[in-house]
């Protein structure tokens, strides 16, 4: 059984930047293609960012391009979420998620994905 632990939330202000990581274990993580999710108060879950097993593919929702940087280091079984310039509007729980041997190289629906983190808590202050 894979297991995902996500680690590295925090509060921040506004304009600021941080990195969330998720490490993978019980299950080869090359097998898996990787994907963020965040889930803000009284909103739905929502895509953030996804990654291809290799790290060449990624993709990204349109509120968060060109501020988040989604990457991998397969040698460490670790996800990572570089966030830069939050806002207040980025502030939610924070989920990775994996996705054995998909069909498309880079999932961006939740029901797309297998295995789940516990999450870990971003806010951001203004």
């Amino acid at each position: 059984q894979v297991q995902l632990v996500e680690s590295g939330g925090g509060t921040v202000q506004a304009g600021g930047s941080l990195r969330v990581s998720c490490s993978v274990s019980g299950r080869p993580f090359i097998n898996y293609a990787m994907g963020w999710f965040r889930q803000a108060p009284g909103k739905e879950r929502e895509f953030v960012g996804g990654i291809n097993k290799s790290g060449f593919r990624k993709d990204y929702a349109e509120s968060v391009k060109g501020r988040f940087i989604i990457s991998r280091d397969n040698t460490k079984s670790t996800l990572y979420l570089q966030m830069n310039n939050l806002n207040t509007e980025d502030t939610a729980v924070y989920y990775c998620a994996a996705k054995a041997n998909p069909r498309i190289s880079v999932p961006t629906t939740g029901a797309s994905y297998d295995h789940w983190g516990q999450g870990t808590q971003v806010t951001v202050s203004s």
